[in-house]
């Protein structure tokens, strides 16, 4: 099982070192491999998160999060994303922002660095709402119950999680972006528009992705119910029609939160390295991990059998939003960022631990699939 999860994994580690190596010697390759240890502590929670959505879909789509899904984390984001950015900013062509990218490292930096407060704001924004919308969510398994079942009432108010998110914005443009250091100056106006723009995309994506899957499990629940041949002909139709839908859209609301995600580790990278290809080959090799462990997850009922996982990950969502709203103007060190999230879930995971113990379940995998996956 571990092997055949992790096995891509472990090859693209080995090949990816010895690259390196080949490439740009022993600097380049404890470069690489700090870099792969950064990605996998900043987006273990991540993992979490991806799992918690990559369960509902089919072995199909599950390997589709596991190859295009890849090619887009490692080529779009750790290595695309950046010179876009670039681009956008300087106004200059993509070849132009290749080139600087390759010949005028310091440069280059320079200009990714100075896009800083648009990207924290739009993935700030993002991340912020997917905490929110868990927080205020009514759950029969609550870790913190003291905060999550007064919480659970006032989410009743379906436009709460949007005016938390907006009061946050507008609260960030007022204070940390009007004075962005390294000579940014105010960037008020430049985080509103991104903060809205990381709003919107997470309405606009989650929104889609929610709606064909409660019409596929309103499908489901036809199909259950009826009792004649072409009435069960039909539900499956549907299902299976609803089910490439809602599997594709979710999976677009995958990509999303990656990236997401990587906004930190991409920005993080440039403390250990300015070289766009050592870049990507590390971050590359880290995301491997994740999109393997988000898989390791999902086949073993990781999440079923400790129901307090998905809480832990989700307030490590919200830390990482906050951090990634501060670090508009004050630099916080990765580490910090990493142990954040790494401790959360590992209280989190102690807690279920902790909670199976308790109820007799300490193997933790007698638990019934549907009463776990009701409470989460």
């Amino acid at each position: 099982m571990l092997l055949k999860t992790f096995g891509w994994s472990f090859a693209v580690t080995v090949v990816g070192l010895a690259l390196a190596g080949v490439l740009w010697g022993w600097q380049g390759l404890a470069i690489v491999g700090i870099l792969s240890i950064l990605e996998i502590s900043l987006s273990f929670d991540n993992a979490v998160i991806n799992a918690g959505i990559l369960r509902k879909m089919n072995a199909f789509w599950q390997k589709i999060f596991l190859t295009v899904g890849i090619l887009i984390a490692v080529f779009g984001m750790r290595l695309v994303f950046p010179v876009v950015i670039v681009a956008i900013t300087a106004k200059m062509g993509p070849i132009e922002a290749v080139n600087l990218a390759i010949n005028d490292k310091p440069q280059y930096e320079h200009l990714v660095t100075g896009a800083h407060p648009a990207i924290a704001a739009f993935g700030g924004m993002f991340l912020l709402m997917i905490f929110l919308d868990f927080i205020f969510e009514e759950r029969d398994y609550k870790w913190l119950a003291w905060l999550e079942r007064p919480l659970g009432k006032l989410g009743k108010l379906d436009t709460l999680s949007v005016i938390i998110a907006l009061v946050v914005l507008l609260v960030t443009a007022m204070t940390v972006a009007t004075d962005v250091a390294h000579g940014g100056g105010d960037k008020s106006a430049t985080v509103l528009l991104s903060g809205v723009a990381g709003l919107i995309t997470y309405l606009v994506v989650g929104g889609i992705s929610g709606y064909f899957e409660d019409k596929l499990e309103d499908a489901d629940d036809a199909e259950d119910g009826a009792e004649s041949a072409p009435a069960k002909k039909n539900g499956t139709g549907a299902a299976v029609g609803l089910a490439g839908k809602a599997a594709f859209f979710m999976f677009l609301y995958l990509e999303v939160i990656d990236a997401s995600f990587s906004f930190d580790g991409v920005i993080g990278a440039f403390a250990v390295t300015n070289d766009i290809f050592e870049m990507a080959l590390g971050l590359g090799i880290g995301a491997m991990y994740i999109r393997s462990l988000t898989v390791f997850l999902v086949r073993k009922g990781t999440l079923d059998d400790y129901v307090y996982l998905e809480h832990g990950a989700h307030y490590a969502i919200g830390a990482l939003a906050v951090i990634l709203l501060i670090t508009i103007k004050y630099e916080i060190h990765e580490v910090i960022t990493g142990l954040i999230g790494v401790v959360l879930i590992a209280l989190s995971f102690f807690s279920s631990v902790r909670k199976n113990r308790l109820e007799g379940k300490p193997g933790a995998g007698t638990a019934s699939k549907s009463e776990v996956s009701s409470g989460v």
